[in-house]
């Protein structure tokens, strides 16, 4: 696992506080359309015992196409975008059901929060989303945290939510962003085809180096890639937010 080290340098993780699970459609949705409910349950499962610890969790959750497309047995999202956003429409309320359904059985409520970057951007807008996340966490909800693909027409090709997911951890001010992905970090190269790239456990600084080391997508359903999370980790490590890149179905 990668990990991206500012403010847990000086916590354990036990003395965080607030935290930020980025999970991607590689994640929720294998190569083969299907949705992967085992690692739904196991990250429930997880993300359980951190609420049961007192710590408040957010879930920016990508998939809302991939889910929709898994619906109609689709091999690999859409192309246009009349239909990525009408599988987007279809797969937001189902994906909003499957996590509601997941953390159920830990009689933990969720709450839906679909952005556009208008919303976040807005200065009327920012304050009464940071007193949405505030007010849910009162009541012990975790937000589950999506773009609205089927009207934010620039987010549906921008980065499949990493960058959704370091705003959002800058916004709320959480201690730490976890972004679950198909691979286990960062390397030196593209290790599907360098057997000799290496993996790099912890980044110090992020610079050009370390961004020159990005590949692009894995993942026939998802829209991001690594690239997207170091530009992600540069953004939410600037605000001394830690960032670690895990692998989604461990």
């Amino acid at each position: 696992n990668l990990e991206f080290g500012l403010k847990l340098e000086n916590k354990t993780f036990e003395e965080i506080k607030r935290v930020v699970i980025k999970i991607g459609t590689s994640t929720i949705v294998n190569n083969s359309g299907v949705i992967n409910y085992l690692c739904l349950e196991k990250l429930a499962a997880v993300v359980s015992n951190l609420h049961t610890q007192g710590k408040e969790v957010v879930i920016v959750t990508s998939g809302a196409i991939g889910v929709g497309s898994s619906k109609f047995k689709l091999q690999q999202k859409p192309r246009k975008l009349a239909e990525k956003q009408a599988m987007a429409s279809i797969g937001q309320g189902l994906l909003i059901h499957l996590y509601e359904n997941i953390f159920s059985k830990y009689n933990i409520v969720v709450g839906q929060m679909l952005f556009t970057r208008e919303d976040l951007e807005d200065k009327v807008r920012h304050h009464n989303t940071c007193n949405t996340f505030n007010a849910l966490f009162e009541y012990n909800v975790i937000p589950i945290v999506n773009e609205n693909d089927t009207v934010a027409v620039e987010e549906i090709v921008y980065g499949d939510n990493d960058t959704l997911s370091a705003v959002v951890s800058v916004l709320i001010k959480a201690d730490l962003l976890i972004m679950l992905s198909d691979t286990d970090g960062l390397y030196s190269g593209d290790f599907r085809k360098d057997k000799n790239s290496r993996k790099i456990s912890y980044v110090k600084v992020i610079d050009d180096e370390i961004e020159s080391y990005a590949c692009g997508v894995g993942s026939s359903f998802g829209t991001g890639g690594m690239k997207t999370k170091i530009s992600a980790a540069k953004l939410a490590t600037a605000k001394g937010i830690a960032v670690a890149i895990i692998k989604g179905d461990e």
